[in-house]
């Protein structure tokens, strides 16, 4: 990479701890005034950072339109796909990815089991929100405020003997989930199916997807299947590096 270049990505990070002037973004640089200016001068050109009245510097609008942008173009399931397919060849079990849309938990995204019995899933299909253990991990990450509208304008169907009751007891188990950071299904959808979920995170940490591994518990056991949540837990993390476009 050239001087340049390095120096003005340098600066970036500078200027979004707020209005900075020249003198400090030159200091924070090691480098003259007169680099810093032309260095800043550049940037402005391309609306990537703005001098203000008062002459001191902060990022541009540009640069925020770029990041909305390329955000709003990420595909989560292409970038997704290519770690549930891993996982899948790992545990030989059903993988799915899923997404928030209003009041609804898609699968967008699903590797089916290796083993003869199977679980009835289809991409693009709801899930139960009250038991799914990706719908817990989405809705989990919703403020406070919107997490109890959501709770209590939803209906809380009845099953299984282990399906959630009622919204209070929603309310206490997102709580959980999202402390804990991760979120289960033992046979709260359907007695014999179990199922581990956890949350991919976006830039700033918000979770903008679910990944979990689900079985049969004629294959697997809840305890057993539990077992596997580091697997998931670093698939998760795993994804949202690569649609953060971090380093791991």
């Amino acid at each position: 990479m050239s001087q340049s270049v390095e120096r003005a990505l340098r600066i970036l990070p500078v200027l979004a701890q707020g209005p900075t002037g020249l003198g400090e973004v030159a200091q924070a640089l090691e480098v003259h005034k007169s680099t810093a200016l032309r260095l800043l001068r550049t940037l402005h050109e391309h609306g990537l950072v703005y001098r203000q009245a008062d002459g001191r510097y902060r990022l541009g609008a540009r640069l925020f339109a770029l990041a909305a942008e390329a955000v709003e173009n990420l595909d989560v399931r292409a970038i997704a796909h290519p770690h549930l397919a891993a996982l899948n060849a790992r545990t030989g079990h059903t993988v799915h990815l899923a997404l928030l849309q209003d009041d609804e938990v898609l699968y967008v995204d699903k590797v089916d089991s290796r083993y003869p019995v199977r679980m009835y899933s289809r991409i693009g299909r709801p899930v139960p929100l009250t038991v799914a253990a990706v719908a817990k991990v989405l809705l989990a990450d919703l403020d406070d405020t919107e997490r109890r509208a959501l709770a209590e304008r939803i209906d809380y169907p009845r099953y299984t003997a282990r399906s959630t009751p009622d919204a209070e007891a929603f309310l206490r188990e997102l709580e959980l989930v999202r402390a804990q950071g991760w979120a289960t299904d033992l046979g709260g959808h359907e007695e014999s199916v179990n199922c581990v979920g956890a949350p991919v995170r976006g830039p700033g940490g918000r979770v903008v997807a679910a990944v979990s591994v689900s079985a049969p518990s004629v294959v697997v056991t809840g305890e057993e299947l539990l077992e596997l949540l580091p697997q998931v837990l670093r698939t998760a993390e795993d994804i949202g590096h690569d649609y953060s476009g971090e380093s791991a």
